[in-house]
């Protein structure tokens, strides 16, 4: 970006709201169909190693933005964070506010795997701050978990979540997968029915998808048809909306006021910290909009961060000007009202008409809806299916 396109960015870029998020590498076992960066534990979890370590890779990043910026919602994902124990992540914390400027009302989210959780846990992660559990079930059923390499039952998820409410969880979500190998309609629908009555305050329900470098994109599982698994979402709406929960992204579902605050900052384009083995940030300073990496294996993330040789972002990018409204519109095309014109321009730093000519394609297809007299743009039902050919629309030129 040269000098007058940074000038004028910083004519239009304002202060996004701002997220931590902390990924915890290690899984008892490796999912076929995971392409996150998650590695099975081969010995003993050291924990304190990792928590000082994070509390390190945070110190170097504190120069990275103003620390009069507040962070509104912590996620801890995984791998599987639910293997630290609640000292641990008290710890943890208690770094966490004397380095960040907490909001009063933090949201603050763990992943559990309900096969890899010790019950009486839950207790002590409350006590240590984190407000709100994501239940990584998948499924209820007993044969497709298999299928599927989990180290849970479907009877661990209703005991897991039952633990929960116990300890005092009032705010949880519940993941689910659709599409999954062979699976009916019918099952699919039982399997959102049985999450449906242990209550959650959220659902997510993400279709199957056959990732490269997986065990299931290097041997893949004979999965519903096309149609089938358009038929299984739109029953799994319904369901879904019959019992009070809005679908509020393509396939995130809330009851009213209980949508995840972190998700919806990413969705918005929104700024975000990532410490952590293979943990991303991208911040906004000076008009500059910065995307930074950390180390994806977790022995050369220990290695790097914990013994200096890496005082600062291992790797990092500004975007360019013609990457930015892609990578705005990846994220905010998924939120089924859409964003605001006006939202798009003051965190991206491009013009309207920058904006509106590269939307035009799909705005002439019918993908997109765009309402000039509000200035919402969001896609429409019909546009939801092209939403890759609507990114790749968005590419720069090479």
């Amino acid at each position: 970006m040269d000098r007058r396109q940074t000038t004028q960015c910083c004519q239009f870029v304002i202060a996004a709201p701002l997220s931590l998020y902390i990924h915890f590498p290690w899984c008892i076992k490796k999912c076929p169909y995971c392409d996150f960066n998650s590695h099975e534990l081969k010995s003993e979890l050291n924990e304190t190693a990792y928590i000082e370590t994070l509390i390190k890779d945070l110190q170097h990043d504190l120069a990275l933005y103003k620390p009069s910026r507040r962070i509104d919602s912590i996620f801890m994902g995984g791998g599987t964070p639910s293997l630290f124990s609640g000292n641990a992540m008290n710890r943890l914390l208690i770094q966490l506010a004397n380095h960040l400027n907490f909001i009063p009302d933090i949201e603050i989210t763990m992943e559990v795997n309900p096969g890899a959780v010790e019950y009486d846990r839950f207790e002590s992660y409350l006590a240590a701050g984190i407000n709100r559990l994501s239940f990584g079930a998948q499924s209820f059923s007993d044969s497709q978990l298999k299928k599927l390499g989990r180290i849970h039952r479907g009877d661990n998820i209703t005991t897991a979540v039952t633990a929960a409410r116990r300890a005092g969880y009032s705010s949880v979500n519940i993941d689910l997968m659709y599409g999954l190998p062979r699976q009916s309609i019918e099952e699919a629908i039982l399997d959102c029915e049985q999450a449906i009555n242990l209550s959650p305050s959220h659902l997510s329900m993400y279709q199957l998808t056959i990732e490269p470098n997986t065990l299931f994109g290097k041997y893949p599982p004979a999965l519903p048809s096309t149609d089938e698994s358009e038929q299984m979402q739109n029953q799994l709406i319904e369901l879904a909306e019959k019992h009070a929960y809005s679908r509020y992204e393509i396939s995130a579902y809330s009851k009213p006021g209980c949508e995840s605050r972190h998700n919806l900052n990413y969705w918005q384009f929104g700024d975000y910290l990532g410490i952590g083995a293979g943990a991303h940030s991208k911040l906004t300073t000076n008009g500059r909009i910065q995307r930074i990496w950390k180390p994806k294996h977790p022995t050369n993330y220990l290695k790097s961060i914990r013994n200096g040789t890496d005082s600062g972002p291992t790797n990092s990018k500004t975007l360019k000007r013609s990457e930015l409204l892609l990578e705005f519109s990846m994220n905010a095309l998924r939120i089924t009202d859409g964003f605001q014109l006006n939202l798009a321009i003051q965190t991206t730093g491009l013009s309207e008409k920058e904006i509106l000519t590269g939307l035009d394609l799909a705005i002439r297809e019918k993908w997109i809806d765009y309402q000039p007299d509000s200035g919402r743009i969001k896609c429409t039902p019909f546009g939801y299916r092209f939403l890759d050919e609507i990114l790749v629309s968005l590419l720069p030129d090479p």
